[in-house]
This record gives C-alpha cells, sequence and structure tokens, in this order.
C-alpha cells in the first residue's frame, strides 16, 4: 500500500524501495533537511521504484557521505555540508530530482561493462524490426506483447547494471505494446477505443497520486508532523516499542508507509542511542507501517487502485482488514518484546526530540492537510465522483491557505504549494504510468484473462493465489502484481468488496514487510539506520512472517464466523456507500 518522503530532523535515507512501490507520497522532502539530505536528494529521494539491486549501491553512497559529513562536522558545522554540496555538483536548490541523480550517479558509478548494455539495445532493435513487419505481429500479437513486456520488465529489474532510468523504460514498454496492439487488433478503432479507456483509469490514479503527494510534502514542509512524534514520552522499553508500533500503524493509515517510516525513525533516532533495541524499533516501523497501510483506501498504493477501480469499497476494508491487520503487527511485537534486545537492561534514551521548530501555522496546516486526505472517501460517497477529484479539491484549498498565510514572506516560499511540486516524486509517478499503460494493453488484448483462465483451471485456491501474491510482493513491485491481478480477474469474477480483493488488498500490502528490500519503508530504514540485509533476514524476517501468515488466518476465520469490526460503523456518515 500501496501513497512518500518525509523527515523531521537530520537525516539521511536511501531511495525507493527496490520493488515496492507501495508508497505514493513525495520522499522530496528529504532534501530540504540538513547535511547529507539537502545534498543527496536522489539517493534519499521520492521514488520507491527505484530497482533493488541500485539500492545497495545508492545505501552505500549514503553512508559514506554520512560519515563525512560527520567527520566535518566535529571542527565546523558548516565544513561537512559545503564538502558535500561540492561532490554533489552544488546543485541549486530548484535543480530537479533528475539532475541531481544524474551529477551523484556520474560521480559514484564504476562502469563494468558496456557487455550488457550492447546487448540489451541489439535485442530492443532486433525487436522494432520485427514489429515493423505488421503481418507477423497480426498473427502473432500475443507473443510478440510479451516479449516486450518481458524485455521491457528486464530492463526495469536490472536498471542499475543498464544505466537506464527505470521510468523512461516503462514509457518506452507502454508505448510499444499500445502499438503492437494497434496492429493486432481488428481495427485501429478499436485500439483506440481501449486505449482511451485503459488511459482515463489510469490517469485517475496518477491524478490522485499528485495530489496526495504534494499535500504530504506541504505538511512535512511546515514540521506538522512534530505533534505526532512529540508526544511519545515513554522510555520503557517494551512499552516504548508498542507505542512506537501502533503510533505508526494509525499514522500509515492515513499518509504512506514510506512517509511515515521516515517520520519514526526520524523520532527513534533522537530518541534512542544506536543499539540493537534501536535497530528493534526501527524494524518494527517498518512492519507497523506497511499493517497500517493495508487497512484503509488511501494507506497503500495497492489498496488505492482497487479502491478506485471499485474492487473494494471504504467501509467495507476497514471493516473486513482492520483486525488482519492489527494482528499482523501484534504478533510480531509480542515475539520481539520476548528478545534479549528488548529486554535488555540499561536502555538509554536522548532528550533532542526539541531541537527543531514548527513552521509557523504549521498545526493549521497539519489540521488541514491531515483533513483534506481523510475527507476524500467522504467526497466520493457525497458526491459520487472519482476519488482523485476529493483529492484536487483539498489541494486547492491548501494551496490557497498557504499562500494567504504566507502572502509576503519571500523566505517563506518552500513552504509553499509551487515549490513542493518541485520536490515531489514525478519520476515515480511517470513510473506508474508506464506500467499501468502497459498492463492495460495486456488487457486489452485479452493476454490476462487467459492467465486467469490457467490459474482457475491449475490452482482453484483463491486464498492460495492472494497469499502468493504477498510472497512474490516481498521481492518483486506490488503495483504491477496487482495491476495484473485487476486485469485477469474482473469484477464479474469476484464482486465487489469479495474475500479475494480484500485478501489481495492485505497481502500485497503486508507482505513487502518479510525482507528488508520488500517494500519503500524497509529500504528507507536500511539506508537511515545502516541496517544490514543479512541482519534483517535473521533477527526480523521471522517475526514479520509470522506475522503475515497470522493476519491471513484471523482474515479467514472472520469470514467464517462473521467477525468484523462493529456493524454500527456503517452509521458513519457518508462512509458506507463508499
Amino acid at each position: 500500500m500501496a501513497l512518500s518522503s518525509y523527515l523531521i530532523g537530520s537525516q539521511s535515507l536511501p531511495s525507493r524501495s527496490l520493488f515496492s512501490s507501495s508508497s505514493l507520497y513525495p520522499l522530496s522532502a528529504l532534501r530540504r533537511h540538513q547535511s547529507v539530505s539537502r545534498v543527496l536528494p536522489p539517493l534519499l529521494g521520492p521514488n520507491p521504484q527505484r530497482p533493488k539491486s541500485q539500492r545497495w549501491r545508492e545505501v552505500g553512497v549514503i553512508a559514506r557521505a554520512e560519515e563525512k559529513a560527520k567527520s566535518s562536522g566535529s571542527s565546523s558545522p558548516e565544513l561537512g555540508e559545503n564538502e558535500l554540496l561540492e561532490g554533489s555538483g552544488n546543485c541549486d536548490p530548484l535543480c530537479s530530482v533528475d539532475e541531481v541523480s544524474s551529477q551523484d550517479f556520474e560521480a559514484n558509478y564504476q562502469p563494468k561493462t558496456d557487455l550488457l548494455k550492447a546487448l540489451t539495445i541489439l535485442a530492443v532493435s532486433l525487436g522494432g524490426a520485427v514489429a515493423i513487419n505488421h503481418s507477423w505481429v497480426a498473427a502473432n500479437q500475443d507473443l510478440a506483447m510479451v516479449l516486450v513486456f518481458a524485455i521491457g520488465y528486464a530492463g526495469i529489474i536490472f536498471e542499475e547494471s543498464l544505466a537506464f532510468n527505470k521510468s523512461g523504460v516503462g514509457l518506452i514498454m507502454a508505448v510499444c505494446l499500445w502499438v503492437i496492439r494497434s496492429i493486432g487488433a481488428p481495427s485501429t478503432d478499436i485500439a483506440v477505443t481501449e486505449l482511451t479507456r485503459s488511459s482515463a483509469e489510469v490517469s485517475e490514479i496518477v491524478f490522485f497520486l499528485l495530489g496526495a503527494m504534494t499535500i504530504v510534502e506541504i505538511v512535512d514542509a511546515h514540521q506538522g508532523f512534530k505533534l505526532v512524534t512529540d508526544n511519545i514520552t515513554t522510555r520503557n522499553p517494551r512499552v516504548l516499542l508498542w507505542v512506537v508500533g501502533f503510533v505508526t500503524f494509525f499514522l500509515s493509515s492515513v499518509l504512506d508507509n514510506l512517509t511515515s517510516t521516515i517520520v519514526m525513525v526520524s523520532l527513534l533516532r533522537k530518541l534512542v542511542p544506536p543499539s540493537e533495541y534501536r535497530k528493534f524499533l526501527g524494524a518494527v516501523v517498518v512492519i507497523a507501517a506497511n499493517a497500517g497501510g493495508a487497512w484503509t483506501p488511501i494507506g497503500d498504493v495497492t489498496t488505492t487502485m482497487l479502491w478506485i477501480h471499485g474492487q473494494v469499497s471504504t467501509l467495507r476494508i476497514i471493516q473486513g482488514l482492520f483486525i488482519p491487520s492489527v494482528i499482523s503487527l501484534a504478533v510480531p511485537l509480542a515475539l520481539m518484546s520476548l528478545t534479549s534486545e528488548v529486554n535488555g537492561t540499561g536502555q538509554k534514551t536522548s532528550s533532542m526530540l526539541a531541537s527543531e521548530q514548527m513552521a509557523p501555522r504549521g498545526q493549521l496546516v497539519f489540521s488541514v492537510g491531515l483533513g483534506a486526505l481523510v475527507f476524500v472517501p467522504v467526497f466520493k460517497s457525497v458526491t459520487g465522483l472519482p476519488p482523485y477529484m476529493g483529492m484536487l479539491l483539498g489541494l486547492g484549498v491548501l494551496w490557497i491557505l498557504t499562500d494567504a498565510i504566507h502572502y509576503g514572506e519571500s523566505g517563506r516560499q518552500k513552504l509553499k504549494v509551487p515549490q513542493a511540486l518541485s520536490r515531489i516524486d514525478t519520476q515515480g509517478i511517470l513510473f506508474f504510468l508506464g506500467i499501468l499503460l502497459s498492463v492495460g494493453s495486456l488487457e486489452a488484448a485479452g493476454i490476462l484473462r487467459e492467465v486467469a483462465n490457467y490459474l482457475d483451471a491449475n490452482v482453484p485456491n483463491i486464498e492460495l493465489i492472494a497469499s502468493a501474491i504477498g510472497v512474490v510482493s516481498a521481492i518483486i513491485d506490488n503495483v504491477p502484481l496487482v495491476a495484473a491481478t485487476m486485469g485477469m480477474y474482473d469484477l464479474t469474477s469476484f464482486p465487489q468488496d469479495s474475500e479475494f480483493w480484500q485478501l489481495v488488498a492485505f497481502c500485497a500490502g503486508t507482505g513487502g514487510s518479510m525482507l528488508i528490500i520488500g517494500s519503500a519503508a524497509g529500504v528507507a530504514f536500511m539506508g537511515m539506520e545502516k541496517v544490514d540485509f543479512f541482519w534483517y533476514l535473521r533477527k526480523v524476517s521471522g517475526f514479520a512472517f509470522a506475522g503475515y501468515s497470522a493476519g491471513i488466518i484471523a482474515y479467514l476465520a472472520a469470514q467464517h464466523l462473521h467477525l468484523s469490526l462493529p456493524a454500527s460503523l456503517a452509521q458513519i456518515p457518508f462512509v458506507s456507500g463508499s
């Protein structure tokens, strides 16, 4: 849940989840913050779409940069940042993510070989040459589309080795697939009609994400999340474990897993000194952020996709998934509470929580921004219009508000919407656009339906299919997985709010917790706390898998026993029909 990027305090963060797009909101806020965060926006940045292999390299780059900043900062607080600025190309504060990315990439990338690039370009050229042969494509449309999709997805997976931008590969793949579809369709008019319908569906998600990312970016610019983090005062290690878990859980339900992770790990870095215990707390944040995003329609990108396209409704998904999501968090928390890392004596805490000041009228901006996000389901139910219209309405209100409260304050331009728009993750949005259009072409050609028929014939258990999606999402991006599932099964196969769609939402949202590279939240935590992949695998993956399995069992048990949140929730104004 898959909506991306925030920081409170001085910190550094890696790029996006290796294959996880479960996070949608702007990650760019990192850039505004101190030292490394201002200097390495692309590495800390927003896009949860960067390949996992690239993220491993970026984590190392961030670690080296942070160490340099620390060593320089001991003698002169300004020196470390200046040196880093020189190393990153002296980028102007308003430069784009791509510009800074290219500077840091050029400075740190070590060419291995041009062989892979040459082979890829050759394969693409041959594919293009074959595509020119209209008669072959028309006769073998399905094979041609599968080949193009496989080559494109391989380019996305091996983005680092090929030095190709993932978003660019996704856009080229989408266009090529639709060109093949136009050749293989009975007529061009039919292909254009299918493309128009697919574009309309995809644009709803793109506009929704654009508005949501900007709203969260504005709130973060005003340090609004301090209202949440400053109220965590307990110093008992076991109690703190549970408090951090459930605060992250509910925060992620209205924001997104990546944003919530950055906010909470930033708090932990001020509250708890470096130790195994702090790593455990960070791992709890990852599990809680992914679990919290699964049970609301705006908490994760994949859940949002299902909601916008009508597979789930607001009330039913909250009723059906709240208890399983809580259990998927409570089980790991209970097991981790028994470990020596949590029960160890002498845990010390820090008192640095007041080191940053909230921007003027930050409380007002936080309230309006949060209200705008929560209001979206209400707007959809009242007006019957798509959710992105409600999100754009909230953005417009926040835009007018920030213009009014900062009128005449030339030094506070970064707190206004135009500056926020320059910091959000447009690369990630374009990646979503390419992937979703690509999947739309496969759906239009009937390929996904053929896959669904095969699964129905050979794997008749829908619970097993949904559970497998969650396991695979720990390795591969959950957005294409869910998009493909939506293409394979329409509402005639499984009606709105059926057990299958709710399980898909839960599994795709929480499955990424099983590996640290399985979600945007995990990769953010890995970079901020320098956590090793195998440390997480040894210490946390078992707990995460136990929570994932317990959540699925809890959901299936609740469905058979007809258990859910109290039916009185149906009386919440306007929500029951959304």
